[in-house]
């Protein structure tokens, strides 16, 4: 199916130090089985490094996202569908440290679309409908991650357990009829209360550090995919690349990127980044 998408070969690079920055889903895009591989970290240190701003957006839970957020070399990482981020703070001092050279910790920061009464309010309607797909929909259950999440919802559909097609939509449906957005990644089925995606969250996040107008300057950026959750991302962005796993999700895809790579998951991140580099 990948045959229908052209390959980043093909790429009419921009003019040298005319991109910003690259923005990229995380799961099946960065990762490979479920961790970073050695090549996708070093190309995002690679990235960074050339002066270019590097900023992951996924759907996983902030609390999943800490941990990357505080050791990758990326700005920030925007996670749960673009309601959320996290970015690292300056060096701190920690009084309570006992060792001299542990004097100074880094300290993450987390920000927010939405303000704290409507997270209350949409968490608590989000359970139920969470609770009301786990009974009616046959085998569906709520993704491992769960606890984590702070202003969406997800079902597990291929990280721990398989749906099939028909359960998928089902649980999108309920999702739908609750006034719930609800998009499908390649491992989960997410939905939240809320007008925030993928596409909303990068234009929050570029406004928030950089105080930039990210659709004024969205042919300055690229992006990088893998699945249907992504859509929103390859319509609007003219250097939209998915890597080659992403030939799962083509007959589903309205929106599809511009390019696709040779390499599937880390390894397609990677070739994504040596091309953005040779234009450096």
């Amino acid at each position: 199916m990948t045959a229908f998408l052209r390959p980043l070969t093909e790429w009419p690079a921009p003019v040298p130090g005319q991109l910003l920055g690259i923005l990229t889903d995380i799961d099946d895009t960065l990762t490979t089985d479920g961790a970073i591989t050695p090549d996708a970290l070093q190309a995002l240190g690679a990235l960074k490094a050339s002066g270019l701003h590097v900023i992951p957006i996924t759907g996983r839970p902030v609390g999943w996202s800490e941990p990357f957020a505080a050791t990758w070399p990326v700005d920030a990482i925007v996670a749960e569908n673009g309601a959320v981020a996290l970015q690292r703070s300056a060096d701190v001092f920690d009084q309570n440290s006992p060792l001299p050279n542990h004097s100074k910790r880094e300290q993450l920061s987390k920000i927010y679309q939405q303000d704290a009464a409507t997270r209350a309010a949409n968490y608590a309607n989000m359970q139920q409908v969470l609770a009301q797909i786990e009974r009616e929909v046959p085998g569906a259950r709520r993704a491992t991650d769960s606890p984590g999440r702070e202003t969406d919802i997800a079902i597990d559909h291929s990280e721990f357990t398989h749906l099939p097609q028909d359960a998928i939509d089902h649980a999108v449906r309920i999702m739908r009829d609750a006034g719930m957005n609800a998009t499908v990644s390649s491992i989960h089925i997410n939905g939240w209360f809320g007008a925030h995606n993928k596409l909303e969250g990068a234009r929050w996040i570029v406004r928030e550090l950089f105080g930039r107008d990210l659709d004024a300057e969205i042919d300055r950026w690229v992006y990088v995919g893998d699945s249907t959750n992504d859509q929103v991302m390859f319509e609007h962005f003219p250097h939209s690349v998915g890597v080659a796993n992403i030939a799962r999700f083509v007959p589903q895809l309205t929106h599809r990127p511009r390019f696709v790579t040779q390499g599937e998951r880390g390894a397609g991140f990677a070739e994504v980044a040596r091309a953005v580099l040779s234009t450096r």
